[in-house]
């Protein structure tokens, strides 16, 4: 099993990116908060790894922070939570804030998160409130491009994020627009969290 990954960064989306190691180019799916953490592609990247194993498939989910890489693992050890569901959770809420909606039971945060219902809510909740006592973690720092009148590279990080996450596309250019007017700012983080608020 692979739990660790050090190699260049060739490519790099708000959902995946290509690490090439030995020679071999391994695509390791990634949360948003990793994605606007990481470094400059063609430069070295280390991510911490969780492996899944398929019979039709090997999959690699990476992380830059213990933490998150924690919380992943606890989130997929609750019924009804998959891989790519706790990888759109992580996404949709900072390590800090979804450990502290857990503790706190605030279900109506959880279920901001596309695919999240109260049910599957409550039940985070309750399986993992005395679980994450040991996370918590820092917010790792953003990085942005400077706006521009139209969509800007990071709008466009944005809406590929949150189209991977399932919101259809016009309503995702609806909600970055919403979000910039909102006061959201030009860093990829914050904006893709208030446009994520903003789809409805």
């Amino acid at each position: 099993m692979i739990g660790h990954l050090r190699g260049t960064l060739l490519e790099k989306h708000p959902n995946e990116v290509i690490v090439e190691a030995g020679g071999v180019g391994y695509q390791v799916a990634i949360s948003v908060s990793t994605f606007s953490s990481l470094p400059n592609t063609g430069t070295e990247v280390r991510l911490r790894i969780h492996t899944i194993v398929r019979e039709d498939a090997f999959l690699l989910y990476g992380f830059l922070s213990l933490d998150e890489k924690a919380l992943f693992e606890k989130l997929i050890s609750v019924s009804g939570i998959g891989p790519k569901l706790a990888i759109t959770v992580l996404s949709g809420i900072p390590v800090p804030d979804l450990v502290s909606a857990i503790r706190g039971g605030n279900v109506q945060q959880l279920t901001r998160v596309p695919g999240i219902g109260k049910k599957t809510a409550e039940r985070l909740v309750v399986e993992l409130r005395d679980k994450v006592d040991a996370l918590g973690g820092k917010t790792a720092p953003s990085t942005g491009v400077p706006a521009a009148a139209a969509l800007t590279a990071v709008d466009e990080d944005v809406l590929s994020a949150l189209v991977n996450l399932g919101c259809p596309r016009p309503a995702a250019e609806t909600a970055i627009r919403k979000a910039r007017a909102a006061g959201a700012g030009d860093e990829f983080e914050p904006l893709f969290r208030k446009s994520l608020e903003m789809v409805r």
